[in-house]
Parts: C-alpha cells; structure tokens; sequence
C-alpha cells in the first residue's frame, strides 16, 4: 500500500502554488500545506490543513464502539468503509482500544459517558439547525458552558485536550517534547479545519504556527500524537494520506511504512441534496 498517494490535481510541481493559496478538491472542501515559519529538525515542516465548510458537508464519528468491530482500522480504511471524503483521528482512547478517553456522543448515541478534565468540546448535528452554527468548539471554562448545556443544542459531541481557547489564545507553555500532531480546528466563519503535521513539533510552537497563518483559527484541540496521528483525504482525483514517517507528500511513495490502526475517527461526508 503506498503511504502517500496524491493523484492528479496535487503533482510534485505544484506545491509552491499550494503553499501560497487554498486549493479547492471540491465545493466546501479546500486544500493549504504550511512551511512552518520555524523548521522542524526533522521531515519537511509542513503543515496540512483540509478546510471543510459544514453546511456543504456532514461531520460524523465512526469508530468500534459504534460499528461493533473487532478491531481497528486505518483513517484511509474507515474513510473507504464508511463513505467518507476525509478522516482524522476522533481523539485519545483507553487501553481497551475502543474507548474514546474523554466525552464521546454520536447523534444522540453516547458512546464514552466520562467527562474528563479536558476543557474543549467540538459538537456538531445542531438541534436547531436555523439558530445554531453547524460546528462549535467549545470551551469548558466558559461562563455557562457545560457537556450537559452543549447536549441541549447539539447531539453529536466530541471532548478533547484544549490547544487555543476561543477565540484564539495559545493555551500551551513552551516544552521540550515534540511530536507528530493531528489537531481539529474552527475558524472565525465557523469552518471545520483538519490539521495534520508529520514533523514534530511542540504544542506551543505548533499553536503559534496556527494562529499565525493567517487562517482566522479562533480555536482548537488535539486529537492525537505521535505514529498513531493521521490524516487520510479522496475527494475527485485528489488522494493524501499523512501520518509520521509517510514520506513526501507530493510524491508517489512505495516505501515500508504503514498507518497503525485507530478505534475511532472523525470525518466528513456530502450533504444529501447539495452538489
């Protein structure tokens, strides 16, 4: 299996491009990789980010607990299994390799009950569809704003580990560690980001990546680090496949590695009726 593939739209010769503007793959689902203002010591730097538009396309969880399978798959194999035009990790899990580590609920199904210390939610399926944003981030630490009162108007809720609190702080100090990262982001106009970077680099320094970008990032939270960290797109004739130790991303890889399986992801998939 080739650990990155990019077919078509995203030749070799078109990275300076890609670097400079959003590509568009599709209606409501655009393309950016970022060189990391401050390099990393390892790998090429660079920071893939998939803007998704919500109104255009519908977020969903899958994942074991959910499809009641045995074992895990790759983002690439629940993306091929389930429909969807990209797939990210859906967070952290327990040692059962099932469980996601903090609050998980999926349309209405509560899959992981335990509201840990973590203090971000991103939530989405708005009960209100005409008075509500289709996808929010939220802060725990804000006035009011509780799992129970995001429940009220949302039915899908994802909890995990803060990296910008709204509406754009850097919640992170400066660290020694450094890994791969897979992060979910909103932006000022309430679009989904999926951010992937196979350099490692520390939350911190990260963060400031983000927020310096220019893409109106307002907040954010991690999903996952290290190998297990992923990020798998097909939309058109566009593939990409990322995590740590897959190669150029604009270049046809045939070397050895391998994506490691993970319990649950988030993705998206085309809203019935919109083109």
């Amino acid at each position: 299996m080739l650990a990155v593939a990019v077919l078509l739209g995203l030749a070799a010769g078109e990275a300076t491009h890609i670097d400079a503007d959003w590509k568009q793959l599709a209606p409501g689902i655009e393309l950016k990789l970022l060189d990391a203002q401050q390099s990393s010591h390892v790998g090429d730097s660079r920071i893939a980010v998939v803007r998704v538009d919500p109104k255009s396309w519908q977020l969903a969880l899958v994942g074991r607990s959910g499809t009641g399978e045995k074992t895990g798959r790759t983002a690439r194999e629940w993306a091929q299994g389930h429909d969807l035009a990209v797939a990210i990790n859906a967070g952290m899990f327990a040692p059962d390799y099932t469980t996601h580590v903090g609050y998980l609920e999926s349309e209405g199904q509560v899959s992981s009950s335990r509201i840990n210390p973590y203090q971000s939610v991103a939530a989405f399926d708005p009960r209100d569809r005409e008075n509500r944003p289709a996808f929010r981030i939220f802060d725990l630490d804000a006035p009011g704003v509780t799992v129970q009162t995001i429940r009220q108007d949302y039915a899908s809720l994802v909890q995990n580990l803060r990296l910008i609190k709204r509406p754009g702080t850097n919640r992170w100090s400066q660290q020694d560690e450094k890994w791969s990262e897979a992060a979910l982001a909103e932006d000022e106009q309430g679009r989904v980001l999926f951010v992937l970077s196979r350099s490692p680099f520390s939350m911190y320094d990260l963060v400031r990546e983000l927020l310096s970008a220019g893409m109106g990032v307002v907040a954010a939270q991690h999903l996952e680090g290290g190998r297990l960290a992923q990020l798998y797109l097909k939309v058109g004739d566009v593939e990409l496949e990322l995590f740590e130790g897959s190669g150029s991303p604009f270049a046809l890889d045939s070397g050895n590695a391998t994506a490691w399986p993970i319990p649950n992801v988030l993705g998206v998939r085309r809203r019935p009726g919109v083109k």
